[in-house]
């Protein structure tokens, strides 16, 4: 199997990149980073401590900081932010370095699985839930989707096979 690139892994929050990644290295002899992790590690405080201390704008500049960090070789799959692909020149930068995989998922799939979570761990949904939270998806995802679609392979994450994610990943 030809390892040679890493592996991005994009979409919204809640698409499954963290689970789908952890897989995906492990059938395939790469290391698995999450870039949350990384972000933690980096900023030495949780990201909502971090997003509430210095605000959104500062949290991006991290990200990307660390993003651009990370060791890609040897290669590695790396489950990004939801939002890291829309800011600065993410997106280009990672497609340059390796593979894009967007996790697509609809509007209400994300919402069903998001009001599963710690709505509160999360700073970029503002404790929302219900109706407005769908809405609050909605919204982003629509702002999102052009960064996203600039992925070398999109899939339907609700049908996605752990054997289709290793053929992309080759």
């Amino acid at each position: 199997m030809n390892n040679s690139k890493s592996i991005f892994l994009i979409g919204f929050m809640g698409s499954g990149k963290t689970t789908w990644g952890r897989k995906l290295a492990a059938k395939t002899s790469r290391v698995f980073i999450d870039l949350d992790d990384e972000i933690v590690n980096a900023s030495g405080m949780p990201i909502p401590a971090y997003f509430s201390q210095y605000g959104e704008a500062a949290f991006r500049e991290l990200e990307s900081r660390v993003l651009k960090g990370l060791p890609l070789q040897p290669p590695a799959i790396i489950a990004t932010g939801g939002g890291t692909p829309c800011y600065f020149d993410n997106m280009a930068w990672m497609n340059k370095n390796g593979k894009t995989i967007y996790f697509y998922l609809t509007p209400r799939a994300l919402w069903c699985r998001l009001m599963q979570t710690d709505i509160a761990s999360r700073p970029a949904l503002r404790g929302l839930t219900g109706k407005p939270l769908l809405d609050d998806i909605t919204a982003k995802l629509a702002e999102r989707t052009p960064h996203y679609q600039q992925a070398t392979h999109i899939v339907d994450q609700l049908s996605l096979r752990l054997d289709d994610l290793i053929s992309l990943s080759k």
